[in-house]
Parts: structure tokens; sequence; C-alpha cells
């Protein structure tokens, strides 16, 4: 919908100059197999069930009464699965609202904070939001975060790894560089989709007394219907966070989605389970779309960054979607001919494999 100067007066001059993230497309049609916005194609695991009926079913003021500002018992399940201390935990109402709260403790700063040209695309609409000054990175040829290219005045860097949408991921050893380079800055690695084969550096967090982890439920637990995310870092800079948010929203996180994901952080056997049947799926996918003639980049997420040379990866999006499959494609620089296609699972791949092979035979 659009508005005239007129009726958009009333806005503050900020809001008129905000440029919004656009989600995935989230269609209402039937029988689509959607392979755009990397939902995990299995779903949680059963104990998440018995967890949300049983909030209704035990606590009779469950809707009435707010649930714990804290989400304390959350904290803990998140603390004893990633092997931390509860006071180096952060939880929030999904990764995007944790990066929003991070953007705003840690970035407004005096120089520009540092992300990579091609990578999450909440990251310069957050910097837009808090006015954080920003300086993009240019990836290598080969769309790979360049480490050395970060040792320069910075007021934070923020890194998607494995990078989004690319799929690459970075190894701890960078990681390690990045933060010793940097030791006066807050340095966030948004680890959206690590679970799928990349090392996280919650691992470095008791050296590293500037580093940020964020990580999110929606991905490899299945949980993005319900929103929620954290962050792990030293207890001074989760302070920081704890003070932003409650600033902002004291309850950020309902009675049901802490028990879905207290539930799930406790059934870790069902959740590893499930990541590695993504990555089977995702190695097949691989394997098949190069045997077609993709370009495919290494992948460490739940999804893979394709490209098919001599043919326009917008055309191919559009009749992959009069097909009935939606892929993401982003008509950006230096990324406009490839496609983001999430990973589903063996039978979805295959539907996949199979109407890509009739649109290239045309």
């Amino acid at each position: 919908m659009t508005f005239t100067t007129e009726q958009m007066r009333f806005w503050s001059p900020e809001v008129r100059e905000l440029e919004p993230y656009v989600p995935g497309e989230q269609p209402r049609i039937q029988n689509v197999l959607k392979l755009n916005t990397n939902e995990n194609p299995y779903p949680p695991s059963p104990k998440v069930v018995e967890a949300v009926q049983a909030v209704l079913v035990d606590h009779a003021d469950a809707l009435r009464l707010y649930p714990d500002p804290d989400a304390t018992a959350l904290k803990q399940a998140i603390a004893v699965q990633q092997h931390v201390d509860i006071g180096q935990v952060f939880v929030g109402n999904g990764s995007d609202e944790v990066l929003a709260h991070i953007f705003k403790a840690f970035f407004i700063q005096e120089h520009p904070i540092l992300c990579p040209d091609i990578s999450y695309s909440f990251y310069p609409v957050y910097s837009q939001f808090f006015a954080v000054q920003t300086r993009k990175v240019a990836l290598n040829d080969d769309f790979e975060i360049v480490v050395a290219d970060y040792q320069q005045p910075n007021g934070g860097i923020i890194i998607a790894n494995p990078n989004a949408p690319t799929s690459i991921a970075l190894g701890l050893d960078a990681i390690e560089s990045l933060l010793q380079a940097n030791p006066d800055s807050v340095v966030v690695i948004d680890e959206a989709y690590v679970d799928f084969g990349a090392a996280s550096a919650v691992t470095l967090v008791r050296q590293y007394e500037n580093l940020v982890v964020c990580q999110t439920t929606s991905k490899s637990r299945s949980l993005a219907g319900l929103r929620v995310g954290f962050a792990i870092a030293q207890p001074h800079l989760i302070a920081a966070l704890e003070a932003v948010k409650n600033s902002f929203n004291s309850y950020p996180i309902d009675r049901f989605a802490i028990a879905a994901a207290v539930a799930s952080f406790e059934d870790q056997a069902y959740f590893a389970a499930q990541c590695q049947k993504v990555i089977h799926s995702r190695e097949q996918l691989v394997a098949d779309l190069r045997a077609l003639g993709f370009k495919v980049l290494p992948s460490h997420a739940n999804f893979i960054f394709a490209s098919l040379p001599g043919r326009d990866a917008g055309e191919l999006a559009k009749q992959l979607r009069e097909s009935g499959i939606i892929v993401r494609h982003f008509n950006q620089p230096r990324i406009d001919q490839f496609l983001r296609i999430t990973i589903g699972t063996d039978v979805q791949n295959q539907r996949l494999v199979d109407t890509l092979k009739q649109q290239i035979a045309v």
C-alpha cells in the first residue's frame, strides 16, 4: 500500500526513510513446495508438543498471568546444552530481536561497524533503524569472508557464520584471528545455521571478552513458529543486552515458547538426528544439482546457493514457481544469478531435481 506525503506527515521523519526487511514469501496457496525460507522440513521433538500441551493442562493461569520475564528455565536449559554458565545466556523473541538488542547495546559508536557486503539482509535494516554507521566489506571472488580485511578501525563487527545467503562457513581459527585483531570492538558471530555442520564459536566465549554468539531455535530445532533466539557472551556483555531488553520489552518470550524450547534443548538425541538427516539430504541435493551443471557453493547450512551457467536465475525461479516450487532469488549485484534453495526432505528434493531436469531440457 502506498501513502501520500500528506498522509505520512504524521510519521516520524526517520520512519519515512526506513527500508524495511523483506521476509521470504509465506504462500497461502495449497500444494506448494516451499524451499525459500530455510525452515526445517522435519517437525520438532515430540517432547516439544507434549510440553506445550502441558502448559494449559498443568497451569490454570497460563494465559492470565505474565510469563517469567527472565525465562530462567530456558536460560538454564541453554546453559546446560551449550556448556556455559546461566549468567552467560541472553534470550529473546527470535534471533532477530536479539540482534536488534545487540545493535542497540554495542554498535552505536564513533567508528562504523563492519559486515560482509553479501550477508543477512537484516543487518543494513538495523543499521538504518538505529542510525549505526556501517561499512560493508567485500567478499572475495569465491564469496568467502576474508578475515584480514576486517583489520581496520571499527565500532564493532557482525558476521553470519555460516554466511547467508552464500552458505559458506568460517573455521574457528579464522574467528579467533578476527577476535584477536579487534580486542576493543564487540565481535558478533550470528550462528543461525551453525548446527548443520559448522563449528560454533561458543567454545571461544570464555577466552574472549569481546565475543557475542547469537543463535536461534527456528532452523535446527524446528521452532520457527514460536520465535526463540539467544545470545551467549561473558556476563558484562549479557548485562548490556538485559538493560536494553528491559527498556524495550521485559516479557519477550511467552510461556508456551519457553516450555517448547526447554523441551527441545532437553531432547538432544532427536535434535542431532534431525540435523544429520538434513545434512545427508543436502549433500545428495548438491551432487544431483552439480550433475545437472549447477555451480553450488560449499554449504554448512540447511540451504544451498546455486547458479546454472547460461541460464538466468530469475527466470529459473519464475519457472519453478509456475511448477509449484518456491525458491529464493535475490536481485542484487554479484548474486543475481544464484538461487538460495532450502533443503527439504529427500522426496521434496527429488521433486525439485526432476522439475529442474524438465526445465533445463526445454
